[in-house]
């Protein structure tokens, strides 16, 4: 059995044994295993298991890799967890199927006009800069029911919060506060936690893990 699969089947073990032992959430997450960087060779045998959710964060990289299974395997979801650039709309929106990165009014117009031309809905989460980092992209929680409010008149369909906790902080505070942001705008999805955190972001009903060292290994 190849290693990634062996790593793979253990978190989903983890997750598994979590969820039978902890009663504060009914949510069941996935887990979208971060192949960004990753030759495709390497991701194949995670492909061929039948694992089903990829994240990448570099919209070129990601057709070089993904173009050709994708037409081959319909199931496979694939999901932008990078920062999109306005300017990679266009072709970002032929072949994911989820966006995690939404911060910005201009971004949201161009994925609106492309989802348009192309006749196809994707998936979109609003990344919320939970941290007040100023480095850091993602939309303020004073601006959110406002951006919210924009994105539902152009019909995106926005299925939940994305965050990215500090990296020198417990991620606990914020995921926690995340749950409270994700019931009250009544939000089916949540896309948090990764390697380090993800069982925690499961205690707090995240439904997507983004989880890349974990299952893949270190990144060079």
């Amino acid at each position: 059995m190849h290693v990634t699969i062996k790593n793979l089947l253990k978190i989903e073990e983890n997750v598994k044994k979590y969820l039978s032992t902890n009663i504060k959430t009914s949510k069941h997450p996935k887990v979208i295993a971060v192949s960004k960087t990753f030759k495709i060779d390497h991701i194949k045998p995670l492909i061929n298991h039948g694992h089903l959710d990829f994240g990448e964060n570099k919209v070129q990289e990601a057709i070089k890799k993904w173009s050709e299974i994708k037409k081959e395997k319909k199931s496979i979801k694939l999901h932008l967890i990078g920062r999109l650039q306005t300017n990679k709309v266009k072709i970002a929106i032929k072949i994911f199927d989820y966006i995690h990165s939404l911060d910005s009014k201009k971004l949201a117009d161009k994925i609106s006009n492309y989802q348009k031309e192309f006749n196809k809905e994707i998936k979109i989460f609003i990344q919320v800069n939970i941290g007040k980092e100023e480095q850091k992209s993602g939309i303020q929680e004073n601006e959110l029911n406002e951006f919210y409010e924009y994105c539902k008149k152009l019909k995106l369909n926005i299925v939940g919060l994305m965050c990215i906790p500090p990296f020198d902080e417990d991620s606990s505070k914020y995921f926690i506060h995340m749950k409270k942001l994700n019931k009250k705008f009544g939000f089916n999805e949540l896309s948090m936690g990764m390697s380090a955190d993800y069982l925690n972001a499961i205690e707090n009903e995240a439904t997507f893990v983004r989880i890349g060292t974990d299952i893949f290994g270190s990144r060079y």
